[in-house]
């Protein structure tokens, strides 16, 4: 499974927003690249951040 997909997977799992250090224990990869990842994620539109440093998947 990509990282990419992991992160999503984790987000989806918490069922509400949550900090990438949170993501970052769930999907098993370092921090510092849970915050590249969703950064990425970010600009594609397949996260997003409802409140500062929390994030979820857009529905």
């Amino acid at each position: 499974m990509e990282a990419s997909e992991q992160i999503i997977n984790a987000i989806k799992s918490a069922g509400k927003p949550i900090k990438s250090s949170d993501i970052s224990e769930m999907a098993g990869i370092n921090k510092k690249d849970v915050d590249k990842i969703i950064k990425k994620l970010t600009i594609e539109g397949k996260v997003f951040s409802p409140v500062r440093c929390y994030y979820d998947i857009k529905k």
